[in-house]
């Protein structure tokens, strides 16, 4: 419930500010919460009315802003406090009120990164850091939406959710577990057990393509899962990214910190609602789905095979060479236990 009520919040506080009708000009700002340690402000720009999120610093501190000069929807800019000379305040203005939803999550993940931070040189690494993060996420939702390879990919992790969040009572948990949005190395992860989603379709249903060697690693797991999904996508017919999304939404209609969480991971995974519409054609039929456990001689390639000097190792698995490491649904939930 903590997500939401951030974000609750932060929202409230731009909507009190914008109804402010004795300030016209400038720069208002409203103190986020006591309990954040650094000077955090939620902030209007007028008379534009640009929601913005700002934080107070000391001049003494540097700040290098040059590789967020010429972002189209945000502004990050360093101005003097007019009100104390010996600081400045780091602003984050949002230029495109189309991209509300994102910023809003933006200012909630912000906000939280630095929560407890005291040190001010830490303080703006922290917030640039996280920021550097979510820049591509607003480039993203200028764009024209997921490619057709990214949609089926988006597509095989969502069943995979739909199906774990079916299996088990813990939300939450089953939500946070999905890091592939976060562009993490596999697609879900919890304590020491992962599982890797992986879609195929057309004439390359035979073959998994892995990014690094350590996809398939199983050093410190005690669990490692192949999920593989053979799709088959058509115009107007099959299931379509959005009715996978409403599905997973309805699921989770009763517990508004989970429904709150997914709808995070879904901008994340670059999914936004303003884009809903060109996905609404396409749906997807699953020709097969199966699970297989990674352990010793399953075929992939891990770290320790890799010689000093050799980087960014792409390849293949053939998928007709792990039926011996097939294993049921069943069999897989009941191990994917949360700690």
């Amino acid at each position: 419930m903590l997500l939401k009520k951030q974000k609750m919040k932060i929202n409230h506080i731009w909507e009190e500010l914008e109804n402010d009708k004795s300030f016209s000009h400038g720069l208002l700002l409203r103190r986020y919460s006591g309990a954040v340690l650094p000077d955090v402000f939620i902030a209007l720009k007028s008379p534009e009315k640009f929601r913005c999120i700002a934080a107070s610093i000391s001049n003494s501190v540097s700040v290098n802003l040059v590789s967020f000069s010429n972002l189209r929807d945000i502004n990050v800019e360093l101005i003097p406090d007019e009100k104390k000379q010996e600081k400045n305040i780091l602003l984050f203005k949002l230029l495109n009120n189309q991209h509300r939803d994102i910023f809003s999550v933006l200012c909630e993940d912000l906000i939280a990164s630095i929560s407890s931070v005291t040190n001010e040189t830490q303080l703006v690494k922290e917030l640039l850091n996280r920021f550097e993060k979510w820049k591509s996420l607003f480039d993203r939702a200028a764009a024209q939406g997921l490619s057709a390879e990214e949609q089926r990919g988006l597509f095989g992790e969502l069943f995979f959710i739909r199906k774990f969040l079916q299996s088990n009572s813990e939300f939450l948990n089953t939500v946070n577990s999905w890091v592939g949005s976060e562009k993490q190395i596999r697609d879900f992860q919890s304590g020491t057990w992962s599982v890797e989603v992986k879609t195929t379709h057309g004439n390359n249903h035979q073959k998994v393509h892995m990014s690094s060697e350590r996809q398939l690693d199983t050093s410190n797991l005690e669990n490692l899962f192949l999920y593989h999904l053979s799709l088959e996508a058509r115009q107007q017919s099959g299931e379509t990214l959005n009715q996978i999304v409403d599905f997973i939404c309805e699921i989770l209609n009763t517990d508004f910190t989970s429904l709150n969480r997914f709808k995070n991971k879904l901008l994340e995974a670059g999914y936004f609602d303003q884009q809903k519409h060109l996905y609404e054609h396409i749906g997807y039929f699953i020709r097969q789905d199966v699970f297989y456990k990674v352990k010793n001689e399953f075929p992939r390639i891990e770290e320790r095979d890799i010689r000093n000097g050799v980087g960014d190792v792409k390849y293949s698995i053939v998928i007709s060479q792990c039926s011996d490491f097939i294993r049921t649904e069943q069999y897989v939930f009941q191990t994917l236990i949360f700690v």
